[in-house]
């Protein structure tokens, strides 16, 4: 926690140098409703400590649960020891992004690992030293694929929400069209898709898998995009990728995704991790830095930042990005839990979740009044139909201490299962569920 105050005078001397006459004018770009207008009820001129334990009180009504049910695009996976042990060592924390990268070369080496195990694991040809989160690299994908002629975009209604308002916020920045594609079923609608891809689209966003638990039918949908001459951006779990065809074999232009799944911990919802990953030919609009491989004046391997000059990235009127930086520390905790895992150990986990899913979904079947929604194949998680109120069966979970799925507005509950969740674990759900709708 930072403690940051600063006086009337310093405030003054502040809006002076910018030209302002008052605070208001630090916020002239953001839109009126989205302003909070009136006043906040905070306590007034509080020390260092007496902050420090009003932030203390509010931490001490968290509820921390044992047993996680819930996904909806922040997942617990198990994460070995090594990965934190490693990942927190001194040198890595404290660095936040090399700004005289090539002095740094092991932490310019771990972004090139990073960069190597994601195009491996996505089968993809490049990638870059990663972005803030997983919807920022969609947004940043987006604006890789417009031009002159085509500025419209169209995202897939089963893309995670959070990932769609974002988008909504980049495409009115950037004056572009965003237009959502129907849902048949729990999976894109590919008719309504071949109506929406007009000329002036220039690509389309889906996601694998879906937010509902679903996997997409990618191929059809890349090869129905590329007869229109737009782009496929298809939006990854990198646990599910290690068992499904990969972005390349699909035929995808680029792939972005969370990478919390990969050693970073729920931690209230972030810091966490966006990767990008393309082909060969897009390679160089990568919004980002990029390290490459090199060699020194004495022929002695070396790393460097390549491709782009990290200040092209801050000239607001001809950069196509502002990311001019990179999650250094979540990627280095993802390039860990990647080596440490190996490509069996990945299969490993994904294969567990997917067992393990599909084992709830049939005893919570079994229930009357919680059949699947979806016929379709399905990887951790799932949505049921729930015959009493979701928020009845929610608190009598949380009082076991059980955190169990996400209510959807529409009555269903959208459930998640991974590799730490134990047989034991979903027979005791399942039975305080019997308890509720009994």
């Amino acid at each position: 926690m930072g403690y940051l105050l600063n006086t009337s005078e310093q405030q003054a001397q502040m809006l002076k140098a910018l030209g302002l006459s008052s605070l208001d004018g630090l916020h002239a770009d953001i839109p009126g409703n989205l302003k909070l207008n009136r006043e906040l009820n905070l306590p007034n001129k509080q020390s260092e400590l007496e902050v420090l334990r009003n932030f203390e009180g509010f931490t001490a009504k968290n509820q921390v649960f044992p047993t996680i049910f819930r996904g909806a695009g922040a997942y617990r996976h198990y994460i070995p020891a090594i990965v934190p042990e490693l990942a927190t060592k001194e040198r890595f924390v404290t660095a936040y992004t090399p700004y005289q990268a090539e002095i740094s070369q092991g932490i310019l080496q771990a972004i090139f690992e990073f960069q190597t195990m994601i195009c491996e694991l996505l089968g993809m040809d490049v990638s870059n030293a990663s972005v803030y989160d997983g919807a920022t690299a969609a947004a940043e994908a987006i604006a890789m694929c417009r031009d002159r002629k085509r500025k419209k975009a169209l995202i897939s209604g089963t893309v995670n929400p959070r990932i769609i308002d974002t988008l909504r916020t980049y495409c009115w920045a950037s004056d572009s069209e965003l237009e959502i594609i129907p849902v048949k079923d729990g999976m894109t609608d590919k008719e309504a898709l071949s109506q929406l891809l007009t000329e002036d689209v220039s690509c389309v966003v889906f996601q694998q898998v879906n937010y509902f638990g679903q996997t997409e039918d990618s191929k059809a949908i890349v090869d129905l995009v590329h007869d229109k001459g737009a782009m496929a951006i298809m939006s990854v779990n990198p646990i599910a990728s290690a068992v499904l065809p990969t972005p390349k074999e699909c035929g995808v232009d680029i792939a972005v995704g969370e990478g919390q799944p990969l050693g970073i911990p729920l931690s209230f919802g972030g810091p966490y991790l966006g990767f990008m990953a393309t082909t060969d030919k897009l390679g160089r609009k990568l919004p980002g830095r990029i390290a490459g491989e090199t060699v020194d004046a004495e022929g002695r391997r070396a790393f460097v930042l390549t491709l782009q000059a990290r200040e092209q990235h801050i000239r607001r009127e001809k950069a196509s990005s502002n990311i001019c930086s990179n999650s250094a520390l979540c990627a280095m905790t993802a390039s860990v839990y990647m080596a440490a895992m190996g490509p069996d150990g990945l299969r490993d986990v994904a294969m567990q979740c997917y067992s393990k899913a599909h084992y709830l979904a049939e005893e919570l079947a079994k229930i009357p009044g919680f059949a699947l929604r979806y016929p379709s194949s399905f990887f951790h998680e799932f949505v049921t139909e729930c015959p009493v109120d979701a928020a009845k069966i929610m608190k009598h979970l949380e009082q076991a201490g059980i955190l169990g799925g996400l209510p959807l507005a529409d009555g269903g509950i959208l459930w998640c299962v991974t590799e730490v969740n134990t047989k034991e674990e979903m027979d005791r759900l399942v039975s305080l569920i019997k308890e509720v709708v009994a």
